[in-house]
């Protein structure tokens, strides 16, 4: 799997700034103002979870899964052309189609050269490259064996679009027992 590290880290400063937040609240106004609070603070953590922790991409022998925010899209080997990076990773099908990984391996801005040339820090290559060959490789692996019969599906993201409703029911109840909507 290929996930931004920074996501992990935003995810759970999101959650123990949720999590202190609601503490405070019960703890000051009481459980039932609390729950008139929480999904409003519940609403930014699933905006952190859905568009920073969630998007990855995963191979595996049969093709490539990419989970984008409320999309996902599976690519079986036998229907990838090409896969490379621009400033996220691209698969092309051979529908022709490109689909765009938001989370997993990220081109970054190019960093500047050195003031002196060193043998060693030209050697280093970014993670996202690095990432990318692995995909690749996995690619030119499993192309050959791949069943010619594979498909694109792309699909929702049910517990992300179910938990995101949920959320603004929530919210809309919250609305109207505080008196904010008449």
């Amino acid at each position: 799997m290929f996930r931004a590290p920074s996501s992990v880290v935003g995810l759970v400063v999101a959650v123990a700034l949720a999590v202190v937040l609601l503490g405070d609240a019960a703890l000051r106004a009481g459980v039932g103002e609390m729950l008139l609070l929480a999904p409003w603070v519940l609403l930014a953590l699933w905006v952190v979870y859905a568009f920073l922790f969630a998007p990855h991409v995963r191979i595996d022998g049969e093709g490539i899964r990419i989970h984008n925010p409320l999309r996902v899209t599976a690519v079986a080997w036998a229907r990838v052309r090409d896969i490379d990076l621009q400033w996220q990773l691209r698969v092309t099908t051979d529908e022709p189609r490109v689909y765009k990984a938001f989370g997993g391996p990220v081109a970054g801005r190019p960093g500047r050269p050195p003031l002196r040339r060193d043998a060693e820090r030209d050697r280093r290559e970014p993670p996202a490259i690095r990432d990318l060959v692995v995909i690749q490789d996995a690619w030119e692996a499993a192309r050959d064996t791949a069943p010619a019969s594979g498909a694109v599906r792309r699909f929702w993201d049910i517990p992300s679009a179910v938990s995101l409703l949920v959320l603004i029911c929530w919210a809309i109840i919250a609305l109207f027992s505080s008196g904010g909507v008449r």
